[in-house]
């Protein structure tokens, strides 16, 4: 790898991690079609480290606040404040995290191809659309969220593991669909992302424990950077472009790039 290539790669990753267009699918997309060489595991352990701090870091007063009150629920078995919402998070990442680890090898070798991402691109971006008109026409969507929209939404996160899905595009589809408030849907969303990323780290850093990989500090270094910058940045970018606009630049971007790439 070279400087440009770690900076986009990186941009890549810290981009759409947190957009609904799939990170994973672009990581893919882009080295076949520049014919670049895999970035290799190295690299994808870091800068998916870079988006973890990035999300980490923005919602930190509010971790804080779901430990505490997680912690409490523990000693005084009952709900205290937002520790439903930790439940929630904790709970709703169990499918993804079983599913993850009994299918690994048949997601990172058998899901990887274009015509996969072209049509979980284009499904998923109808689901995203369909539910972006229901919350739009639900005058009184929920404030809060239950055991069942919990159930619904962390199963519906297993589809996130074909690339070209989105783990934030099907979570955010799933929490709207359930009639929760487009704050909450993103709220959750991104607080499921920590877990489910933390996850995928420790599979990719069992990987890397019995690979041998000659790497660059200085280029890790760089795209752990670039990759923590621009997933903040994105952060703050779309739940203020969705608060305005909703979903409608996401499910756009979704359909054309689903077209355009059955006719690579």
């Amino acid at each position: 790898m070279d400087v440009s290539q770690t900076i986009v790669l990186a941009l890549i990753q810290g981009l759409s991690e947190f957009l609904p267009i799939s990170s994973s699918a672009h990581l893919i997309l882009v080295p076949k079609l520049t014919n670049w060489t895999d970035q290799g595991l190295v690299f994808d352990v870091v800068v998916h480290m870079g988006t973890l701090s990035a999300v980490i870091f923005y919602y930190q007063a509010m971790i804080k606040s779901l430990f505490f009150d997680f912690y409490h629920s523990i000693i005084k078995r009952q709900i205290i404040g937002q520790s439903k919402l930790a439940w929630g998070v904790l709970l709703g990442t169990i499918p993804i995290g079983l599913v993850g680890v009994i299918f690994k090898d048949f997601v990172a070798v058998d899901l990887r191809s274009i015509e996969i991402i072209a049509y979980t691109t284009l499904v998923f971006g109808l689901l995203l659309g369909f539910a972006n008109w229901s919350n739009h026409k639900n005058k009184n969507p929920k404030s809060a969220i239950s055991w069942i929209d919990v159930s619904f939404v962390s199963m519906m996160q297993i589809l996130a593991l074909i690339p070209g899905t989105s783990r934030s595009g099907i979570t955010i589809t799933a929490c709207m669909l359930v009639g929760l408030s487009r704050k909450l849907s993103i709220q959750f969303s991104f607080l499921l992302s920590i877990p489910v990323i933390t996850l995928s780290l420790i599979l990719m850093l069992v990987d890397l424990y019995h690979q041998t990989q000659l790497v660059s500090v200085s280029l890790l270094v760089l795209g752990f950077v670039v990759s923590t910058i621009s997933a903040y940045a994105t952060i703050i970018f779309v739940i203020r472009l969705i608060d305005m606009v909703g979903m409608t630049p996401f499910i756009v971007y979704r359909l054309t790039l689903g077209v355009f790439l059955f006719f690579l």
